[in-house]
């Protein structure tokens, strides 16, 4: 029976973040079995260091940027027969018993197949960064209690639609069945994809709060990026089309689609419409390859349309709340 624990990091230029990250990762008061850290040919030397300074690091060199998704597939692969997957980005600092509340919660609730941890802003440690990702039906997602004091965020545990991957545990399994991360992706949204792919497949997801994390967010890609605002705007269609069930993709399609040209209209209206049209346009061409990765995701779901709407968020009113993106 596969047991233990690796830790996936997939670095893309982190500078002293990669550094920082694998300090508080060794000083975990239950150590992994494995640390595994992707190097998608960074060019900034941190994989060097790394090398020199962490010697127990299995460290995956490519030769080119696989993006965050393949290469934490890579990686998972790569990781043999444990039971879990911690995946935890370079500019993310766990508190020393991270791992061990995570894994604590996962005996705990065995019919969970991902857990998130409590994301705190690193730059300002009175305010979180997150505490789950949150699915609304028209296709938008967002970060729980992103930039709320600490005290008013969510501060018990339980379910939540999907974990931020920025510092998660999935079970490894689980993890495969459900295809693992959509590489056509690259990044943004992978985590939301696959989490609600393993909704589908009627897995739990469980918010554990004493579960810290330190994170800086965004630190290569930058906040609304013309590069973050692509992928993310463009994997947001994917993930609707080929995840939402059938009875549920028709009742919500039109906002589905006002959502689009709401988004469209917001970000042209600061400046960043083109990173929008292109996200779109590229959203529609793949369109054919989501409808047919859709009827194999539909076939194999376990849950019905209507308990899984009990998971997601709804109504104007959560979307006016959530902002513009």
């Amino acid at each position: 029976m596969a047991s233990g624990v690796a830790v996936i990091i997939v670095n893309f230029n982190s500078g002293p973040l990669l550094g920082e990250c694998l300090r508080h990762l060794c000083a975990q008061t239950r150590r992994p079995e494995r640390i595994i850290v992707v190097d998608n040919a960074s060019d900034d030397g941190s994989a060097d260091r790394l090398e020199g300074d962490c010697p127990e690091v299995e460290m995956l060199r490519s030769d080119h940027n696989l993006g965050f998704a393949a290469a934490n597939n890579l990686a998972a692969r790569r990781a043999g027969e444990v039971e879990w997957l911690a995946l935890l980005n370079p500019d993310a600092f766990p508190e020393p018993d991270w791992l061990e509340r995570l894994l604590a919660a996962a005996r705990a609730h065995p019919e969970c197949a991902s857990l998130g941890a409590r994301l705190v802003n690193a730059g300002d440690p009175a305010r979180l960064d997150g505490t789950g990702d949150v699915y609304h039906v028209s296709g938008l997602a967002w970060r729980r209690d992103h930039g709320k004091l600490i005290g008013a965020g969510a501060s018990e545990a339980g379910a939540i639609f999907a974990p931020c991957a920025a510092a998660a545990l999935y079970r490894r399994a689980a993890f495969f069945e459900a295809g693992g991360f959509d590489e056509d992706y690259f990044c943004y949204f992978e985590d939301v994809d696959l989490g609600f792919r393993l909704r589908l497949l009627g897995y739990g997801c469980r918010y554990v709060p004493d579960a810290v994390v330190r994170h800086v967010g965004s630190a290569v890609t930058g906040q609304r990026s013309p590069f973050s605002l692509y992928h993310g705007h463009r994997n947001l269609v994917w993930t609707w089309c080929k995840n939402m069930p059938g009875p549920l993709f028709w009742l919500y399609l039109p906002q589905h689609l006002l959502l689009n040209l709401g988004t469209l209209l917001w970000f042209a209206l600061r400046g960043q419409g083109a990173a929008l049209l292109r996200a779109k346009r590229d959203a529609l061409r793949g369109l054919p390859r989501c409808w047919r990765q859709r009827k194999a995701i539909q076939s194999r779901r376990r849950v019905s349309a209507w308990r899984l709407r009990r998971m997601m968020s709804h109504g104007l009113l959560a979307l006016c709340r959530r902002g513009g993106g």
